[in-house]
């Protein structure tokens, strides 16, 4: 197993999860493509089984992170989440790591992934 989810045990975030690779690493930009492509594929999935096509992703940024592990925050995108700055990929393996430390967050739109980026804090964007 490459990677393994945990419920949030936050109190004020009873719907979300956590996606961390089983090999300890503090960003996502230190692993391979490969794995990272790996990472997000599994928290895709995991995300769909909990939410249909109504879940998002998140990772916060640099300046904002309190966790020593990479993670992905999975959890139901909000209605009012979408906004016009995106980039369209066609699967995981199509999704950048912001270079300026940036977080981001990625949710679906038809057979696509928007990939939206500019935010330290982006785990807003999904239900609490």
């Amino acid at each position: 197993v490459t990677v393994f989810f945990l419920k949030d045990i936050n109190p004020r975030k009873p719907n979300r999860w956590l996606a961390l690779p089983r090999v300890h690493t503090h960003a996502l930009n230190e692993m391979t493509p490969e794995a990272r492509s790996a990472l997000w594929s599994a928290a895709i999935e995991k995300a769909r089984s909990l939410w249909g096509d109504q879940w998002g992703l998140a990772v916060n940024g640099d300046e904002r992170r309190t966790q020593c592990h990479a993670h992905i925050h999975i959890g139901k995108l909000l209605d009012t989440a979408e906004n016009p700055a995106f980039v369209e990929v066609d699967s995981p393996a199509g999704i950048s790591i912001p270079t300026d430390g940036a977080g981001f967050w990625v949710h679906p739109v038809s057979n696509k992934l928007h990939v939206h980026s500019g935010e330290q804090v982006t785990e807003f964007v999904l239900m609490r």
